[in-house]
């Protein structure tokens, strides 16, 4: 199962160290333990819409930012998971179109296009 809370905990962890930033500095900004961004970031404890504004906030990214990289995640991570479904009749399916390239919008989800493509 794919959990929300470990998608997201590495999406801000990525932006984190990209930023060249130590979990210190962030929780100073945000105002939050660092034991526990550590464990937001780990996937073990489920943020508050208002933790994670206040960590977005530290990090200098807008939250809608953030989502939508934990929602392209998600997607890819659904996509890799869809052959588990093979063995599911076809009468309880949910059609996902003619193929996987196919069923996904570039204008959507472009970025989730091309991991699949490749």
């Amino acid at each position: 199962m794919i959990l929300l809370r470990q998608l997201l905990g590495d999406v801000l962890r990525r932006l984190r160290v990209r930023q060249g930033r130590t979990l210190r500095e962030v929780s100073t900004l945000a105002r939050v333990s660092l034991g526990y961004l550590s464990e937001v970031e780990r996937g073990q404890k489920e943020a508050s819409s208002e933790l994670l504004a206040s960590i977005c906030g530290a990090l200098g990214i807008p939250l809608s930012q953030v989502l939508r990289e934990v929602s392209d995640q998600f997607a890819l991570a659904e996509l890799q998971a869809a052959p588990v479904l093979a063995d599911v009749p076809d009468h309880e399916r949910i059609p996902l179109g003619e193929s996987v390239s196919g069923s996904i919008s570039d204008s959507v989800f472009p970025e989730v296009k091309n991991m699949v493509a490749a």
